[in-house]
C-alpha cells in the first residue's frame, strides 16, 4: 500500500513538473519582443532616392550659409565720377565693397554692378559676433539683432540637417524604417528654418537701407539666397517624402482602390 503512494506521489510530481514547465515555456515564448519589420528591397531603394534628394538641399544649404552674396548693395553708376562706381555684397559672415568700371556696366543698368564684374574689392569679416559693433555700409548701419538671429536660424537648420542624415543613415544599416520618422520632422524643420533664416535676414537689410538716405541705395538678392530658397523647398519635400515612406501602406494606392470599388 505504501508503495502504491509513494508512487502515485511521485507520478503526481512528474505531472506537475511538466506542466509547470509546459507554462514556462509558453510563457517564454510568449514574453519574446516581436522583431521589428524589415524594409524590402523597393523600400530601400525609394528611401536611397529620397536621401540623394535631401543631400541636395544640404548641399546647397552650406553652399549659400557659406559665401557673401546674399544681397547686392548698388550705389548710381554716376554718382562719385564717370570712371568707376562702388556697391557691396554681403552675407552672414562678412561683407565686401567693389570698385568697378563704368565703361564695364550695361549702359542701360542705372547702378553699379553686378557683383561678378573684374573690379577691387575690400572685404571684412562683421564684429558683431565677436565685439557686438555693427558694420557700417556707405553710411548706413546694420541692425545686429536680426542679423545674428538670422546665422542662428540658419545654423539651427544645419545641424538638424545633420541629425535627419543620421537617422536615416541609421534605418539603412539597421535595414528598419523606425528612424524614418525622426528624419522627417528633422528635414521639415529645417527647410522650414531655411526658409525663415531668409525672411529673416531680408528684414535686416531693410533695416540697413532705413538707417540712413543719405546715399540711395539700389538693392537685390543674390543667387545665394536662391540657392536656400531652393534647399529649404528640396528639405522640406525630401521629410515628406520620407513620411509617406514610413508609413505601413501607400496612401495613394490606398485611395485608388477605394475609388474603384466606389465605381464598382
Amino acid at each position: 500500500m505504501w508503495s502504491n503512494l509513494f508512487l502515485q506521489q511521485d507520478g503526481d510530481g512528474r505531472v506537475g513538473t511538466a506542466a509547470l514547465g509546459g507554462v514556462g515555456s509558453k510563457s517564454g515564448r510568449s514574453g519574446k519582443r516581436s522583431r521589428p519589420p524589415r524594409m524590402s528591397d523597393s523600400q530601400e531603394g525609394k528611401i536611397k532616392l529620397a536621401f540623394f534628394l535631401t543631400l541636395v538641399g544640404v548641399t546647397l544649404t552650406v553652399l549659400g550659409m557659406g559665401t557673401e552674396f546674399w544681397v547686392e548693395l548698388s550705389q548710381p553708376k554716376h554718382l562719385r565720377n564717370n570712371q568707376t562706381c562702388e556697391m557691396a555684397h554681403y552675407g552672414l559672415w562678412k561683407s565686401c565693397v567693389r570698385t568697378l568700371w563704368v565703361s564695364d556696366i550695361d549702359p542701360e543698368r542705372e547702378s553699379c554692378g553686378p557683383a561678378e564684374l573684374h573690379g577691387e574689392s575690400n572685404c571684412t569679416f562683421f564684429k558683431f559676433y565677436t565685439s557686438g559693433e555693427n558694420a557700417i555700409i556707405f553710411k548706413k548701419t546694420t541692425e545686429k539683432s536680426l542679423h545674428i538671429a538670422g546665422a542662428m536660424l540658419a545654423l539651427l537648420s544645419l545641424f538638424l540637417m545633420i541629425m535627419g542624415s543620421v537617422c536615416i543613415t541609421m534605418s539603412l544599416s539597421k535595414s528598419v524604417p523606425f528612424f524614418l520618422k525622426p528624419a522627417t520632422i528633422c528635414f521639415v524643420f529645417s527647410g522650414i528654418l531655411v526658409l525663415l533664416s531668409i525672411i529673416v535676414f531680408h528684414q535686416s537689410v531693410l533695416a540697413l537701407l532705413a538707417s540712413d538716405h543719405s546715399i540711395p541705395l539700389h538693392h537685390e538678392l543674390s543667387w545665394s539666397v536662391a540657392c536656400l530658397g531652393s534647399a529649404g523647398a528640396i528639405l522640406i519635400f525630401g521629410g515628406l517624402m520620407f513620411l509617406l515612406l514610413s508609413l505601413p501602406y501607400n496612401p495613394l494606392e490606398k485611395c485608388f482602390r477605394q475609388q474603384s470599388s466606389s465605381d464598382a
